[in-house]
């Protein structure tokens, strides 16, 4: 509903205003992603002046999904990789999973290694389909207003004891690493 969406923006403004000095004073750099250009002026304002302000920040950055599908940010990558096609400068057979990526509103980020989804619910609900194609995904019971640093590092160590396999199988990466050692010696 609109009265949500309109107090979810204020409290957007609110939380970057009272947020600028602890993300100054702690070295983190803000970006968003999503249809910003969706988001109320005042909103689109304090957020291009506080992605402006800390983007010198060097350590971590923290990325705020707003108004954002996947769907949408997928439309939105065809749409610029069909505009380039009708202009001449990409022919179709060039388009392959890079071009893809080059044209997503994360292309300037890594892709996540691990997603904690909280409520109790198994499904992704339309968040970064394409970037999490290789992602461990932890699902916890816990509501995320009561996700403490515990249950943040329970996911952790269960995240720790899993094999990476990035859409290979155990074989395949057991293979990988006998030839790596191979190579070595």
């Amino acid at each position: 509903p609109k009265y949500e969406i309109d107090a979810l923006m204020k409290l957007l403004v609110r939380s970057i205003h009272d947020e600028m000095k602890t993300l100054m004073d702690n070295n983190i750099r803000l970006e968003a992603i999503g249809d910003l250009k969706s988001l109320p002026v005042k909103s689109q304002r304090e957020l291009k002046k506080a992605i402006q302000t800390t983007s010198v920040n060097t350590g971590l950055t923290l990325i705020l999904a707003l108004s954002y599908s996947s769907r949408w940010e997928i439309v939105e990558a065809a749409r610029e990789i069909a505009g380039k096609v009708a202009a001449g400068k990409l022919k179709p057979e060039k388009i392959d999973i890079h071009t893809v990526t080059a044209s997503l509103t994360t292309t300037d980020f890594p892709d996540p290694e691990f997603l904690i989804r909280t409520s109790g619910e198994y499904r992704i609900s339309n968040f970064l389909l394409w970037q999490i194609a290789y992602a461990e995904l932890y699902f916890t019971p816990v509501l995320w207003p009561d996700f403490t640093k515990e249950e943040f590092f329970k996911a952790i160590l269960e995240f720790q004891h899993r094999e990476r396999r990035f859409g290979l199988t155990s074989e395949q990466i057991n293979g990988l690493e006998v030839k790596k050692k191979h190579k070595t010696t």
